[in-house]
């Protein structure tokens, strides 16, 4: 382990020196918290971004009493729908998930409380991010711990991501992309009537590099006698200068609305920022009655983490308006009120739960695919399915640091095969498996060589993977103690959507395949410095 550690520090020396623009994933030194992941709250009164790291894209941030609560897109990841909980919006800690049946991958929630009840609104396409059958659903609640409803299918699949709103009349509405807006039942369980178009949008110079137009992922929320629209636009990906926030406002559900005089509120300006494509806000009010934008972006150079979970304070114009305050977010910036709690969720997993770890989700399950799992006090055993990591519903986690070390033990059956990954879609990984006796290399998305036949013995082995600021190495055991270097390298800084398309990320996963079943136990995470 510590030869290990010194090869990642002489390669992280490497990479910065070769490459100067990496050395913005250190602006200043992030606390360090469980299994030495970064985390936000620097202990002294400021804090500093990301709030959530890793793949947290979409925030919607709902702000109930004292407490803050939170969901996110979460794509072909089932279960889906992760819930968090704050006090503080800084520290975040996980309460669970709204939904496990797969309907789609979701994306760009919005999560509000209306009458006592919890509702969580969501559009979901079937076959993937670009799958052309689409709709939109509603879960709910009566306690943000659950039970949560089966998903109820509410249509619009022309739209995108619902934004719910409650108008001067009393009824609720869902703000949906390009503009448009629909009344919704008193119940929230479906919709009144058709949509209709309210809201041009806002247009920014045609000089300025994005990705597309893109109107959508409307926030409505209200002040002094004004409903504020808050919009992204500009894409979600593409150019690092490409994602925006705007803003307009209206005294009236029904419009007209108004362009802020500030637009856009916030973007990233120039590619050199330790930020890119920041967008998708939701405003919510801090406990000391302070306003914030929560919303995503990509970090300098690590497309493959996915979007960021981040916040920025906001200050109103003595005219009605906001402006966003943060800059580019590369310094620390004083925190919000609120009583701190612990933050995060490890990633390690002992696999003797009776369930599967709130860390878990598979990648675009089928219906029984949780049958698939067994649990005991011996570990985690998955029934294989599929013949490579591409059919096999991977089990992924979400990691939020540029560098890190995982391994896991894996009992492999007669039949079976089993590995370690780094997962993006079914497109593109990289790492290893195994027979039990032989190794297979998984590089981009591909098997490399062929699939080994399946073994008559099977076995036991160990497997720790490093991902080091994009290079990928992989160590194997056959007792755990005694480590040995797999002869592959890989670099992995294209495994993202700018190249294959999903809005995701690479994700350390393990997977079980083939005709056996695969015994895993001992997942430990750690972050590297």
């Amino acid at each position: 382990m510590n030869v290990t550690r010194t090869l990642a520090a002489l390669a992280v020396s490497c990479l910065l020196a070769a490459t100067p623009a990496l050395a913005k994933d250190a602006p200043s030194a992030w606390k360090r918290g469980i299994e030495h992941q970064r985390q936000a709250d620097l202990g002294d009164g400021r804090f500093l971004n990301p709030v959530l790291a890793g793949d947290r894209p979409d925030p919607s941030v709902l702000k109930d009493g004292e407490d803050y609560y939170l969901t996110l897109s979460s794509f072909d990841a089932y279960p889906g729908l992760p819930i968090w909980h704050s006090k503080d919006l800084i520290n975040w800690r996980p309460l669970g998930h709204a939904i496990t049946k797969n309907v789609g991958s979701i994306w760009a929630p919005d999560i509000v409380k209306h009458n006592g009840r919890y509702f969580i609104y969501f559009p979901a396409r079937v076959g993937g991010t670009e799958g052309n059958l689409r709709s939109n659903w509603m879960v709910w609640a009566d306690d943000i711990n659950g039970p949560w409803s089966e998903p109820v299918d509410i249509g619009l699949g022309k739209y995108i991501d619902p934004g719910h709103a409650v108008g001067e009349d009393g009824k609720r509405y869902l703000f949906l992309s390009a503009g448009a807006y629909v009344q919704l039942a008193d119940d929230g369980l479906s919709v009144v009537g058709t949509p209709k178009h309210v809201y041009d949008g806002w247009r920014y110079p045609e000089s300025w590099d994005v990705e597309a137009y893109a109107q959508e992922g409307p926030k409505i929320s209200f002040r002094d006698g004004w409903y504020y629209m808050t919009t992204a636009v500009g894409g979600t990906a593409g150019p690092p200068t490409g994602h925006m926030v705007i803003s307009a406002r209206s005294r009236s559900i029904h419009g007209p609305w108004e362009n802020a005089p500030h637009n856009p509120i916030m973007r990233t300006v120039s590619r050199d920022e330790p930020w890119w494509s920041r967008g998708h806000a939701t405003i919510v009010e801090g406990t000391d009655g302070r306003d914030w934008m929560v919303y995503h972006g990509y970090e300098n150079g690590y497309w493959t983490l996915g979007r960021q979970m981040l916040l920025e304070p906001i200050e109103w114009t003595k005219d009605g308006w906001f402006v966003a305050t943060g800059g580019d977010l590369g310094t620390p910036l004083a925190k919000p009120a609120g009583q701190p709690q612990a933050h995060g969720m490890a990633l390690s997993d002992d696999f003797r739960g009776a369930t599967l770890g709130a860390q878990w989700s598979f990648f675009n399950p089928a219906p029984d695919e949780y049958r698939r799992l067994g649990f005991g006090k011996d570990g985690l055993t998955v029934q294989g399915k599929g013949s490579t990591p591409r059919d096999a519903s991977p089990l992924t986690a979400i990691a939020g640091d540029v560098a890190y070390q995982f391994e896991v033990e894996m009992e492999i059956e007669p039949g079976a095969f089993g590995g370690a990954l780094l997962f993006y879609s079914d497109r593109l990984y990289a790492g290893v498996g195994s027979n039990g006796e032989d190794f297979i290399l998984h590089r981009y998305g591909d098997e490399r060589p062929l699939r080994p036949k399946a073994s008559a013995k099977g076995g036991r082995l160990w497997l720790r993977v490093t991902n080091n600021r994009h290079i990928l190495t992989v160590h194997t055991s056959r007792d755990g103690s005694h480590w040995q270097k797999y002869p592959v390298q890989m670099e992995v800084s294209g495994y993202h959507h700018n190249v294959a398309g999903g809005f995701l990320a690479l994700k350390p996963a393990i997977y079980a395949a083939g005709e056996g079943k695969v015994r895993f136990r001992q997942f430990r995470y750690r972050a590297l410095d």
